[in-house]
């Protein structure tokens, strides 16, 4: 296959990366973006709390559910086309959304505004895939990482900005100006799938249960999919820990998750530096027992200082998002076709996963901060077994660490 990034006219290879990082983006922005105007939502509406989170609840569900549906789609009829569909609901989604005159309006189209941005998610992984190989493949995943991991440090502070001025509306309008800035991004992109397949619809979406029974893909899918656990299991309850646990205020709090914002921007770009010294393997290994050893440290000095607890969840966070890229890059080897498939069944596993992780950090067991301590030290611990398992199996494609990324 040529050079599909050398084809794209309109975008370029900086466009495309950029492109390629709005895309992976659409999860964070669409989810956090508005949570500061949540309250003003439920006094606007006249509603409780609990059915104005149903926004937020839903959104995720049904993210998660349309990556499933637009991944084979993508191997299907390309990604150009499964783009363009999917934000296009999006935008008219969002704008909606802006226009909601109750709660029930408004869910519902959080619902199609999920359907619509979940294509995003899907294919993006997908075009990497087509367009990138071997150890550039890596690169490029882990320069996309980097911008989309800033993201949920970002989007509250853009909503909150965005409230400064206008209403939760406007939170809306802002989310449907992101969506048509990425249209018109899509608009530009030229098709980069090299073969389509021929199969119907149903039997599209049937191609997920033939890469699940790939083992390499399955195994590595279960395997790096866990970090999501420990990750989102922080996020979760980091707001607690700092305001209820500690009695920080809200801009203290914004200024300690900050610097986990770094660790998230900066740990994909860190394995780019040490994937020039030193094996694949040894970096994946060094990476979840960091995570295992963060764990310990939160849980027995995490209690000590909001700066202490910061500082303890630091590596952890760092250590999981360097562990994506090349995680990545092998769960895409070990497809050679349905790769929108393939795309789609990581999303949706990290997604269920992190919500594993929500759910293990909202147990009362009457301290957070140790309960937090013991997800992310099995996270690191599990991860680190599972990698000794299956690391050295023949059914798993490796790639060589001195892979140039040639065409």
């Amino acid at each position: 296959m040529e050079n599909t990034e050398r084809e794209q006219k309109y975008l370029g290879k900086k466009g495309l990366i950029a492109l390629l990082a709005l895309l992976s983006a659409f999860v964070p922005l669409s989810m956090d973006m508005y949570l500061p105007a949540l309250p003003g939502m439920a006094t606007f509406f006249n509603v409780p709390v609990s059915l104005v989170n149903l926004t937020l609840v839903l959104f995720f569900v049904f993210f998660a559910a349309g990556i499933l549906v637009w991944g084979p789609l993508s191997d299907r009829y390309g990604r150009r086309p499964v783009l363009l569909a999917g934000l296009t609901i999006y935008v008219i989604a969002s704008v909606l959304c802006a226009c909601s005159s109750d709660i029930y309006q408004l869910i519902a189209f959080r619902i199609f505004q999920a359907i619509g941005g979940s294509a995003a998610s899907a294919v993006a992984t997908a075009i990497v895939k087509d367009v990138y190989r071997s150890r550039e493949r890596e690169w490029i995943l882990a320069i996309v990482q980097s911008m989309v991991m800033i993201s949920p440090a970002l989007a509250p502070a853009i909503g909150a900005f965005l409230l400064a001025f206008t209403s939760w509306r406007g939170v809306f309008w802002g989310l449907a100006l992101i969506g048509l800035a990425a249209l018109a991004g899509s608009v530009a992109y030229r098709e980069t799938i090299a073969r389509r397949s021929d199969v119907s619809i149903p039997q599209s979406l049937g191609r997920l249960g033939v890469v699940l029974k790939n083992p390499g893909f399955t195994a590595l899918l279960a395997l790096f999919s866990m970090t999501s656990v420990a990750t989102m299991a922080y996020v979760a309850s980091s707001s607690y820990v700092f305001q209820e646990e500690f009695g920080t205020s809200a801009q203290a709090y914004s200024f300690y998750f900050a610097i986990n914002g770094v660790g998230l921007l900066l740990g994909p770009m860190l394995y780019v530096r040490l994937s020039a010294r030193f094996r694949r393997d040894a970096i994946i290994r060094a990476c979840f027992a960091t995570i295992a050893a963060s764990g310990v440290l939160v849980f027995f000095l995490g209690s000590l200082s909001p700066l202490a607890f910061t500082f303890c969840i630091l590596p952890a966070t760092v250590a999981g998002v360097c562990s994506r890229p090349p995680g990545t890059n092998l769960m895409l080897e070990q497809q050679k076709e349905d790769t929108g498939s393939a795309s789609s069944l990581m999303g949706c596993s990290m997604t269920v996963m992190g919500t594993v992780g929500m759910l293990l950090v909202s147990v009362d067991t009457g301290n957070i901060i140790p309960t937090l301590g013991v997800i992310v030290a099995a996270t690191g611990l599990v991860s680190s077994a599972g990698w000794l398992v299956i690391s050295d199996k023949t059914f798993i494609r490796q790639i060589p660490d001195d892979a140039t990324g040639d065409r």
